[in-house]
């Protein structure tokens, strides 16, 4: 008994002494982006587009999965530089949640957006795309 006494004694005041660490570290968050006069921001994303099985050639396929991650790269910008708005509905009924419902959105203009690089592979088409933001465009 009083073994275990002394155990449980020896854990605590070994666990108090030990610095707390952060269960996730600082240097893993992503870094914000900031427009600072003098400066130029480049944004730089990567846009992805399946093709769709039910085509009638390679290059109707190519096309689809090309237009597809040039749409989701201009999204991608898009949240990047104006935000994501969320709007959360919750139906309760009977003190449990019956339906969750998530919505997001983004509202924006996007100009003079270049296509870095595109690759195509296996149905796959990734589109690299990159804009260039002054500070003098907000004046």
């Amino acid at each position: 008994m009083k073994y275990s006494l002394v155990l449980v004694a020896l854990l605590s005041a070994a666990s108090l002494s030990a610095a707390p660490q952060p269960m996730f570290a600082s240097s893993a968050e992503p870094q914000e982006d900031v427009l600072e006069q003098g400066r130029d921001l480049r944004i730089s994303v990567l846009g992805q587009g399946v093709s769709p099985m039910n085509t009638f050639s390679p290059a109707q396929a190519y096309a689809l999965a090309k237009r597809a991650a040039i749409a989701e790269a201009y999204r991608l910008i898009a949240e990047r530089v104006k935000g994501v708005r969320i709007d959360g509905q919750d139906l309760i009924r009977n003190m449990m949640i019956k339906r969750s419902t998530i919505r997001t959105s983004v509202q924006a203009l996007v100009r003079n957006a270049n296509i870095v690089e595109t690759t195509f592979k296996e149905g796959l088409c990734e589109v690299e795309m990159e804009i260039v933001i002054s500070h003098s465009q907000f004046k």
